[in-house]
């Protein structure tokens, strides 16, 4: 698990390195005093998602802590903000390793990394091939199978637990993505496989919102599927999005399950319907690169998956309701975690 959160961020509020003139190494240590020296450049969305882009931000306050680094940190608020801020970090020659969060910048780090052969780079959850970039990619049809297998038992179960309960006659549960892209697909293909493996006659219904950031249209879409398609738990992975499928859920006394963290803790206002989340281990990755810098260890070229047997992803049930389901429900679910380890069960990653 995470360690204990400790709050260095100055109150920045950076949309990207131009602001950031003169604060170089400027957080929690001097520069001088770090053992490394780390740029963030965060996932369009930014920080404040409690999702994606703020469990690589745990990942390296528990660096901070722990190796006593310091870090900068920039959040684009578009694509083509990408390849200015890595240039930027790179360009300084003050930085150790630079941490690329998300899919979107594959695009701009492939051009930028060959120009800064020194200059080490992580991507969070897509490929680069060049000797200065380690890749990190996750199990994410894994780890969504696993929160579909609950979704597909559960719907067919006359259950209540917090303000959400289950219509077993009508046999639907949703999903609800942030951008229609391969990676946010292979989250739908996972979950979709899972009701299926628990349940046959189940319906999967789904919509996509456009963007990471729009709760309104997260809220209405959920709201759709609950009051229009009769759905009993949807499950996103659209970041910040994802916040108004909650209260959707709230709204409408159904359940929903989250991603990337544990948001019945980071949501705790919604706990009461958050069934489970789909946790994505983006701090292990952040961290794991963090570490091997600092033991002088870093190895590029090469890409790490972490999926269910690396404990890279898995499901993790609500704090609040999620000791409320029935022992029988998670026993199944456990036993189709060993199998897809085993291999017993091939997950797919496309629809």
């Amino acid at each position: 698990m995470p360690r204990n959160r400790r709050a260095v961020l100055k109150g920045m509020g950076v949309a990207g390195l131009a602001s950031m003139a003169g604060c170089v190494g400027g957080f929690g240590e001097e520069s001088g005093d770090a053992s490394a020296q780390v740029g963030m450049v965060y996932a369009t969305g930014g920080l404040g998602d409690d999702s994606f882009n703020d469990m690589a931000k745990q990942g390296v306050e528990d660096a901070q802590e722990e190796f006593n680094i310091s870090y900068d940190e920039t959040e684009p608020e578009s694509a083509s903000e990408f390849g200015g801020a890595q240039r930027d970090f790179a360009e300084s020659g003050d930085y150790d390793l630079v941490n690329c969060i998300g899919y979107a910048q594959k695009d701009a780090l492939s051009e930028n990394a060959p120009e800064y052969p020194d200059q080490n780079f992580i991507i969070v959850d897509d490929e680069v091939k060049e000797d200065n970039v380690r890749s990190y990619q996750f199990g994410e049809p894994e780890g969504s199978f696993q929160v579909g297998h609950l979704a597909g038992l559960l719907t067919q179960e006359e259950f209540s637990a917090g303000a959400g309960e289950t219509n077993p006659d009508a046999n639907v549960v949703g999903f609800v993505g942030g951008t229609e892209t391969q990676l946010i697909q292979s989250f739908h293909a996972g979950f979709q496989a899972g009701v299926e493996h628990a349940n046959e006659d189940a319906e999967v219904v789904s919509t996509y919102v456009g963007g990471f950031n729009d709760t309104a249209g997260g809220q209405q879409a959920a709201r759709t599927m609950y009051q229009d398609q009769d759905a009993d738990i949807v499950f996103h992975a659209a970041g910040r999005t994802g916040i108004g499928v909650f209260q959707a859920a709230q709204d409408e006394g159904r359940f929903a399950i989250g991603v990337d963290s544990d948001q019945s803790v980071s949501n705790e206002d919604f706990a009461d319907v958050i069934l489970a989340s789909m946790v994505k281990r983006v701090d292990t990755a952040v961290y794991n690169a963090i570490e091997s810098v600092v033991n002088d260890e870093f190895q590029g070229g090469e890409t790490e998956t972490l999926g269910l047997e690396e404990e890279g992803v898995g499901a993790v049930y609500g704090d609040e309701i999620g000791g409320e389901i029935p022992q029988e429900i998670t026993d199944q679910v456990d036993e189709s975690r060993q199998q897809i380890i085993d291999g017993e069960i091939d997950v797919p990653s496309e629809l």
